[in-house]
């Protein structure tokens, strides 16, 4: 499984919506499933999944599932073009 599928198996299970449905142009408030509180079970996933701690100022910028992957770059979490 690449760090793309990793993430999106994230993003599934903590917002309970199939995997195949995980974009990167899906964006935090931009689906019902995907507000406040899921947000943080999306950072917990997140960290626990990739081995990391996110800082909180690069929570507060995960606005969508590109820019997530973006972010994921400064923990050296490499995701393949």
């Amino acid at each position: 499984m690449n760090n793309s599928q990793k993430l999106f198996e994230v993003m599934a299970v903590a917002l309970s919506i199939p995997v195949d449905t995980v974009t990167d142009d899906m964006a935090y408030q931009g689906i019902p499933e995907w507000d406040s509180m899921t947000h943080l079970e999306v950072v917990a996933g997140i960290e626990q999944a990739f081995s990391i701690g996110i800082d909180m100022e690069d929570v507060l910028e995960m606005g969508s599932v590109g820019k997530i992957k973006t972010l994921l770059q400064k923990y050296n979490v490499v995701f393949a073009s």
